[in-house]
């Protein structure tokens, strides 16, 4: 679905209370304090953030509520969360804390229901369903969950497809095989997944130069670009992208 604006995030994934950043979802390095890198990201341009407690799933905990409502405090443009969320009452909390919309994967999948109950209470534009694929066979992706660790052996395309028709308001879009590695986003899975849904498509995983996030929006035809490690470690300024995207007749707001 194309909007008119296309929308730069920056991905803070916590762990420990602190910014973390992997490749292939290991091998973690810190990246920073959870508030203070927020902070930086909103006067830089950024369209919204993105705050994932990675570690909260796995090791079956609650999001860190109390990061959430700080990192709130300093940040005045969109906040989604994950990370943890299994119940109604997380989605309550954690919208009560600050942040605009909840972002779900594992529960979602172990319980689909828990999307249309979350967009039923809280109504879809509060709703993400995260996806995090990998690929199985030529144009063929699997769902993994648990930050990673576990194959559920259910294809992304028909997921996303049915997260969609569930009430999702968004999709995030994680390449496993990309992620962290800074070769490019997966445009094809991207691609596929966004002629299914008639809602944005936020492509992740695999961010490494400009090109990648122009390439993202055109072949991948995504809504949104996610990021991190580009951000983090300050190899690409985020009003320099923008500048950078707008030469590509890409709209984007500066």
């Amino acid at each position: 679905m194309d909007y008119f604006a296309k929308r730069i995030i920056p991905c803070l994934d916590v762990d420990g209370g602190r910014v973390v950043k992997g490749v292939n979802f290991t091998g973690l390095r810190d990246a920073g304090d959870p508030v203070e890198v927020a902070y930086r990201y909103n006067e830089e341009g950024a369209d919204e953030i993105t705050f994932l407690d990675i570690g909260a799933t796995h090791e079956g905990r609650d999001t860190i509520v109390d990061v959430v409502r700080e990192v709130a405090k300093e940040v005045f443009i969109p906040l989604t969360v994950g990370g943890g969320i299994r119940r109604l009452s997380d989605i309550y909390n954690l919208l009560e804390a600050g942040c605009d919309k909840i972002s779900v994967n594992s529960a979602a999948i172990q319980r689909p229901r828990f999307i249309e109950e979350g967009a039923k209470r809280f109504g879809s534009q509060c709703i993400v369903v995260a996806i995090d694929a990998k690929r199985v066979a030529p144009n063929r992706w699997h769902i993994f969950t648990h930050g990673g660790r576990k194959d559920t052996g259910i294809d992304a395309l028909k997921w996303g497809k049915e997260a969609y028709e569930r009430g999702a308001g968004e999709l995030l879009v994680t390449s496993m095989d990309a992620d962290g590695t800074k070769a490019g986003f997966d445009n094809m899975l991207n691609q596929k997944i966004s002629e299914l849904v008639n809602i944005p498509l936020i492509a992740s995983g695999g961010a490494g130069t400009m090109q990648h996030i122009e390439e993202a929006f055109t072949f991948g035809r995504a809504d949104a670009a996610l990021a991190a490690s580009i951000f983090h470690f300050k190899e690409i300024d985020i009003l320099d992208l923008k500048k950078y995207l707008r030469k590509k007749n890409i709209a984007v707001r500066i």
